[in-house]
């Protein structure tokens, strides 16, 4: 993102607006640790790219449809 990065965004969606929308994030850094970094700012899951679109859609389906 060109203003910011993911880490960034979600501690202003979560901290400064107080919203609790589903946040996955997407990223090509697919490092030991890299996960758990993004839970613990707030993130509710990751997935690593390239993309698989059925794993995307079986998070985003665990998120908002099946809670």
């Amino acid at each position: 993102m060109p203003e910011m990065n993911g880490y960034e965004a979600v501690k202003i969606i979560r901290n400064k607006l107080k919203n609790n929308v589903p946040i996955i994030a997407m990223t090509a850094n697919a490092m030991a640790g890299e996960r758990e970094k993004c839970l613990d700012l707030g993130m509710n899951d990751y997935i690593s790219k390239p993309i698989d679109a059925n794993q995307l859609f079986e998070k985003i389906y665990d998120l908002t449809i099946n809670t």
